[in-house]
């Protein structure tokens, strides 16, 4: 019965930062390229006010409002990436920007990350101004794979494998991707995008 508790109490201790460390990477194969790695942040420029930092292998802020804005631009694609946010926070996936400086629901799409948000209408899974949320998904406190695909007009968004938007527009065909701290904590790991031509 000792030998049992001991080998649980070790288990318990060995799993306590399993939230925090990254995840193997998702995607392999042809195509696909890593943005961030957990390593640097060599792909990205930061814009705004966010501090963002690398820790346990997470770029990670808590101080609004800023962005990692991909150096890179991307017309059709699918991007797959890790997100971890407070039900309170306000995090998310920018896409197709067309002012680098200052990335916004302005200047290009955004698939939304705030669980609380005012506006229910923009919360959790939408793409802001865009497409309202088909299911209601809390992202709060846990690891959501969010999954994006753009080709042409047509617009899906995915949480954890749950459509939860999809809309066709034209205002915005190309541009840098971004990720958005604008208020709480948010996290990102294992960020990829595949190019679709």
């Amino acid at each position: 019965m000792r030998t049992f508790a001991l080998v649980m109490s070790l288990f318990l201790v060995g799993s306590v930062g399993v939230s925090r460390a990254p995840a193997a990477l998702g995607q392999t194969g042809a195509g696909w390229v890593t943005l961030f790695d957990g390593k640097d942040f060599n792909k990205w420029t930061m814009t705004g006010n966010a501090n963002w930092h690398i820790a346990d292998g997470l770029a990670e802020a808590d101080m609004p409002r800023g962005f990692l804005v991909s150096r890179e631009s991307y017309g059709d694609f699918e991007l797959r990436a890790e997100v971890w946010a407070r039900p309170e926070s306000n995090g998310g996936i920018l896409f197709r920007i067309t002012d680098a400086r200052d990335p916004g629901i302005q200047n290009g799409y955004e698939l939304n990350i705030n669980d609380t948000r005012k506006d229910q209408d923009g919360r959790t899974g939408s793409i802001v101004n865009v497409a309202k949320p088909l299911v209601k998904f809390d992202s709060g406190n846990i690891w959501t794979t969010v999954e994006i695909r753009a080709v042409g007009p047509k617009m899906t968004a995915r949480l954890n494998g749950t459509l939860t938007a999809e809309a066709s527009d034209t205002k915005y065909a190309r541009g840098p991707v971004a990720l958005q701290a604008a208020g709480g904590l948010v996290r990102y790991r294992n960020v990829q995008i595949r190019e679709i031509k």
